[in-house]
């Protein structure tokens, strides 16, 4: 049933980058919480070669991935692509992440592969190490009726200053209390 595969194929690619929803996952080194979040909206993800892919990392109300991934030694990253159209597949992407910030030089070379969202905090970009499929014979049936129009909408109302105001407030630390996402320059 499951296959571990030595990079991403085009046919793991195609897949992929079909998945209307992705969830990630990181953990801080010593205890703390796992946490896996979904991620979509249209085009926030991309493979860059068989052992590269990378997503648009954009401001939400906690920033536990940038803080997993920050922590020194740290690094460790899974994405997980569900199928729920009628062929079935789990693809998983183990791997060592890093992040781009906003205020980093590289930034706007990674953000350029994606459209332009006013929610973009970083890219996260990750490096793979494992590539593995599975059934995902047990998973639902299910449509995307649409992507949500709220997030992009909320960042443009609060302009370029509430979005820094509203991340300095709710992503400077993760819920371990590890440093994440400082909006107040570029990242030390």
């Amino acid at each position: 049933m499951g296959k571990v595969h030595s990079s991403i194929d085009d046919r793991l690619r195609e897949f992929i980058e079909r998945q209307a929803v992705f969830f990630v996952a990181t953990a801080p080194l010593a205890g703390g919480h796992v946490n896996v979040s979904p991620k979509g909206l249209a085009d926030t993800f991309v493979v860059v070669d068989d052992r590269t892919v990378a997503y648009l990392d954009l401001t939400a109300s906690g920033a536990e991935t940038i803080a997993h991934v920050r922590e020194p030694g740290n690094g460790r990253i899974t994405i997980m692509f569900c199928s729920f159209d009628r062929t079935p597949n789990v693809v998983r992407l183990h791997g060592t992440g890093r992040v781009v910030s906003r205020y980093d030089d590289g930034f706007a070379a990674w953000a350029a592969r994606f459209p332009d969202n006013p929610a973009a905090r970083a890219v996260i970009v990750v490096d793979v190490e494992r590539v593995s499929d599975s059934c995902g014979y047990a998973l639902p049936l299910m449509t995307l009726d649409d992507e949500r129009d709220l997030l992009s909408p909320n960042m443009q109302r609060r302009g370029p200053e509430g979005i820094a105001d509203y991340r300095r407030a709710k992503n400077r630390t993760s819920i371990d209390g590890l440093p994440a996402f400082d909006d107040d320059g570029p990242a030390a």
